[in-house]
């Protein structure tokens, strides 16, 4: 039976903008949105803005909306797991640059090493790339919470 793991998505906006990021050591990971796995104990809330924060390196996150959860069997990927999913809408106040790379030092895969992810502002809706891994699932209930704002 695959395992159950909680999971946030993080759908980062500035303005019209979304916030993507690729794996240059990774291609193949694809086009994602800040994820990771919730602690034991975590909240859905605190830990989408905690792995936000550690995935981009941004502060001024700033949670607008929860859009929906949903499983997703991750046996496309190799994982023997179901990931019950969190998605939520965050908007950056901050000024960041257009393209910057960051280090994930805390990787939920175990991996001792930090990962380096490039990240960069897609303008909604035409112009976001494929997201990997149904990263894009919840995409029309991001652009009606930015419809709202």
């Amino acid at each position: 039976m695959p395992a159950l793991k909680h999971k946030v998505l993080a759908y980062v906006t500035r303005g019209n903008h979304l916030l993507v990021f690729s794996h240059p050591h990774f291609p193949d990971a694809g086009i994602q949105v800040p994820a990771g796995t919730l602690r034991d104990g975590e909240t859905p809330e605190a830990g989408v803005i905690r792995e936000a924060i550690e995935e981009t390196g941004l502060t001024g996150l700033a949670l607008v909306a929860f859009l929906g959860e949903y499983r997703r069997d991750m046996s496309d990927f190799g994982l023997d797991e179901i990931h019950h999913r969190h998605i939520y809408h965050l908007r950056c106040d901050g000024d960041p640059p257009e393209r910057w790379n960051h280090f994930e030092r805390d990787p939920s895969g175990g991996d001792s090493e930090p990962i380096l992810f490039e990240f960069f502002w897609a303008t909604m809706p035409n112009e976001i790339p494929e997201l990997a891994a149904g990263h894009g699932d919840m995409l029309p209930a991001l652009f009606r919470s930015v419809s709202r704002m």
